[in-house]
């Protein structure tokens, strides 16, 4: 009998799965052989019961294990790497403001690992905008090591260092048709190949905020912030210029907390959705171009300057996100910013 049909009833009885279950059902939902239906039967039964923050924290490490490691050197390891990223989901269609804020954070000093992939739920995936803006994006892992180490960003293509995912892609279609978000619609920025000490996580409902950072505090992260902004009665997978955000944090010198944080403490201009709307993956390069060359500063700006901010405070550059904020937008202002994104465009990197 095979196991996940075991765990299958097991999790329909609500009982959680133990971290020797977990390693089980990984090893075989990564199989070739095993029936995609009888994988998507247990995603979508683990996601019914609730994932706990013990079985996020097992997949990942499990996962991870299965997953190839770039080689960054010693000196890059020894200081901070940091990721910004949306797991995606909130399907509100906005602009990349996570790779927008990545470019930020790298022209502060920053060692930047972007992880991503093309789009899923979205218009434009981060690998498709920087494409699109002339970045090579499927770099093997020496040289992509090699360009945060030289650039002080790189990104690492998820398809590049998750090859068991592929056996997995069947289920997740399966469970998807079926209307049933799994643990796999949040699992990525626990995945991140470069293993970055430091996150900004952005989640499209703030239930999740909690579990991801003590999950991304289980995996041995020094400073992470997971969040979720309001955008009316919906909730974005990044920080909210529109509304409350809520926040899970932790950092080494003082434990895990939730809190919030009030977009009216910004200078920001009022804004709709419809403000930060994204487009194809010409439209969003486009956006993007204008943002960091401060051709663009209205509602758009503000949303960089506010994630950007977060995540220069989650990598120690700044001692609040306000300070990050006021850095973020002498960056953009003064063109290292903008001077940061040509340097990669013409190390391709």
């Amino acid at each position: 009998m095979r196991v996940l049909k075991q765990l299958n009833e097991q999790l329909g009885e609500r009982q959680d799965l133990t971290d020797k279950q977990v390693a089980q059902a990984v090893g075989e939902l990564v199989e070739a052989s095993a029936p995609d239906e009888l994988k998507a039967d247990f995603l979508c039964a683990l996601g019914r019961k609730g994932e706990t923050v013990a079985e996020i924290s097992a997949f990942a490490r499990e996962l991870r294990a299965r997953g190839i490691v770039p080689p960054i050197d010693a000196e890059t390891r020894a200081g901070t790497i940091l990721d910004v990223c949306g797991t995606g989901g909130d399907r509100l269609n906005t602009f990349n403001i996570s790779t927008t804020a990545s470019f930020v954070c790298a022209a502060a000093g920053v060692a930047v690992a972007k992880h991503g992939n093309r789009a899923i739920t979205s218009q434009t995936g981060s690998a498709d905008v920087l494409e699109a803006l002339g970045l090579k994006i499927e770099l093997p892992p020496e040289e992509a090591a090699r360009s945060l180490r030289e650039h002080r960003f790189a990104f690492f293509f998820a398809p590049f260092y998750r090859p068991a995912f592929r056996n997995i892609a069947g289920a997740r279609k399966l469970c998807a048709a079926r209307g049933q978000r799994t643990i796999f619609n949040f699992l990525g920025p626990l995945l991140n190949p470069a293993r970055p000490d430091t996150q900004l996580v952005g989640v499209p409902s703030p239930d999740l905020c909690p579990k991801l950072a003590q999950a991304l505090q289980a995996l041995g992260l020094r400073r992470g912030m997971v969040v979720s902004g309001r955008v009316g009665e919906a909730w974005l997978d990044e920080l909210s210029t529109m509304g409350e955000n809520v926040i899970a944090e932790f950092y080494q010198e003082r434990g895990f907390a939730a809190s919030s944080l009030a977009h009216t403490d910004f200078p920001v201009q009022d804004a709709a959705l419809a403000d930060l709307a994204g487009g194809d993956r010409q439209a969003n390069a486009a956006m993007i171009h204008k943002l960091l060359r401060n051709e663009d500063r209205g509602p758009k700006r503000d949303a960089v300057l506010l994630n950007a901010g977060a995540g220069l405070f989650v990598a120690g550059k700044v001692g609040t996100v306000s300070e990050g904020w006021e850095l973020a937008d002498e960056l953009l202002s003064s063109g290292r910013a903008a001077a940061k994104l040509e340097e990669l465009i013409a190390a391709r990197a």
